[in-house]
């Protein structure tokens, strides 16, 4: 090698260190917090050994007034989330998803879909965990979000749907804020407990088995069991 090679190979370290923004002491802290966090929060998951099945084929529900607000909980393997569902401005989604719950229809499903890039979300609520299934009935959509910019702040709860107006029982947890979704999905309630599970989840990562965009979560997650009051 001779010294004009030398002088070259130095010359592009040099640029190349420079243009490397070093890591601060407070950025590796909170990053060696959040992967404690997340290891905390995983540490709870029980093994799992729920597999897709058929749905339970339900009457259509009755709709009954008042709308009123419920609280829906689901205690899944890693613990639980408990979702207050707006059942006054979404009120036939709150009172099909209540229904469901109270049923039986979403125990032992696994969550089939995280997604890490763009669109930040969970989505579980379908027994088949083949992310096409759903109940006997689809109800219409409701309370869209308008505006523009973050539509589906952190904690956020919606439908999944194959198009307008066809909302089953699949559903998604936003779990960070600006999720590039489109105003075409029913807001039904938001996150007050467990959003941190849901995070840690994600965390992990899929296997990337959706075209989509994610796929089935690397830890597990299954609802055990559903409630709605």
């Amino acid at each position: 090698m001779n010294r004009s090679t030398s002088v070259v190979i130095l010359t592009a370290l040099i640029a190349t260190f420079l243009s490397t923004s070093p890591v601060t002491a407070a950025e590796k802290n909170k990053k060696i917090k959040k992967d404690s966090q997340t290891s905390s929060v995983l540490a709870q998951c029980k093994d799992t050994n729920a597999v897709g099945h058929s749905p339970m084929r339900l009457p259509v529900p009755s709709i009954k007034r008042p709308h009123v607000n419920k609280t829906i909980t689901f205690k899944t393997n890693c613990g639980e989330i408990q979702i207050a569902a707006d059942g006054v401005n979404a009120p036939l989604t709150v009172i099909s998803m209540s229904y469901l719950a109270n049923k039986g229809y979403f125990d032992n499903s696994p969550c089939h879909r995280i997604t890490t890039s763009g669109i930040f979300v969970l989505q579980c609520g379908d027994p088949t965990a083949s992310g096409s299934g759903g109940p006997a009935w689809q109800v219409p959509d409701e309370n869209l979000p308008t505006g523009t910019g973050n539509i589906y702040p952190a904690g956020s709860v919606a439908m999944a749907n194959s198009g307008a107006n066809t909302n089953g029982s699949q559903f998604f947890i936003v779990y960070d804020d600006n999720s590039q979704l489109g105003p075409n999905y029913t807001l039904w309630g938001r996150v007050i407990k467990g959003l941190d599970i849901v995070k840690a989840v994600a965390a992990l990562g899929s296997d990337n088995s959706n075209p989509a965009g994610g796929g089935v979560p690397n830890q597990a997650i299954t609802i055990e069991r559903a409630s709605a009051r």
